[in-house]
């Protein structure tokens, strides 16, 4: 993982680089992923990194467990409260039946607060997606995955830890149960269905109980959009 993380901070460097930036900005969750996209963040760019918290209806110990990560790696943040104007969306447009679509505002309003502050700053913007969500689109399309560089999307969940504990990130954090904060004690495991330990190991080709692969095959097919650019009419 040692030689994992210096890759990581080489590639991080060339692509702020070549897109003519100057550092790199992220979002803050208190998650592990979060965390270990501050940690390399502050490695390439110990003087440009800036981790933002934005609470979102979230629970208070998520912004805690933020402030700790960025204590430990001495990082800059900024904190964003989005609640007051996630709600004054939901007034001025209407209130959905459907969860899943006002919890996907948070992300999008994330993500906007989140190149506000890049283009201000002329900065990147570094996204937490990693390889197992990825494979089956368990992100918010232009939330959490827009980004301008994905550095984690070529690891698989339990690589995070590996990386994480490398980082010298927390044993809190690391032992926290992930969550999207979408809602209230909403954990990625149970909203998926089947534990990261299955999913990685799908994904490796290793066997697994077959209704659950075949599930993980169906999110993979049925997220397929989420992992391409918007299709391009051809004449």
């Amino acid at each position: 993982m040692k030689r994992e993380v210096e890759k990581l901070v080489l590639w991080l460097r060339e692509n702020v680089e070549k897109a003519g930036a100057k550092g790199l900005i992220f979002g803050m969750s208190g998650g592990i992923d979060s965390a270990v996209i501050a940690a390399v963040s502050k490695l390439a760019f110990p003087d440009t990194s800036l981790g933002i918290i934005m609470p979102c209806e979230s629970a208070y110990e998520d912004e805690e467990d933020a402030r700790l990560i960025a204590e430990v790696l001495d990082l800059k943040i900024q904190k964003v409260d989005l609640t007051d104007t996630y709600k004054t969306y939901l007034e001025s447009s209407f209130f959905s039946s459907n969860r899943m679509a006002r919890s996907n505002i948070k992300p999008r309003l994330r993500m906007l607060t989140l190149y506000y502050y890049a283009q201000d700053l002329g900065y990147l913007v570094c996204g937490s997606s990693n390889a197992s969500e990825f494979y089956i689109g368990y992100y918010t399309k232009f939330g959490d995955s827009g980004a301008d560089l994905l550095p984690l999307v070529g690891f698989l969940k339990d690589e995070v830890f590996d990386l994480a504990r490398e980082l010298g990130i927390p044993e809190k954090i690391i032992d926290k149960k992930p969550s999207a904060g979408l809602w209230e004690n909403q954990t990625d495991e149970d909203e998926m269905g089947f534990s990261y330990g299955e999913l990685n190991a799908h994904i490796r080709g290793e066997k697994i109980d077959s209704e659950i692969a075949d599930r993980i095959e169906k999110m993979h097919k049925n997220s397929e959009h989420k992992r391409a650019f918007a299709v391009k009419y051809e004449k």
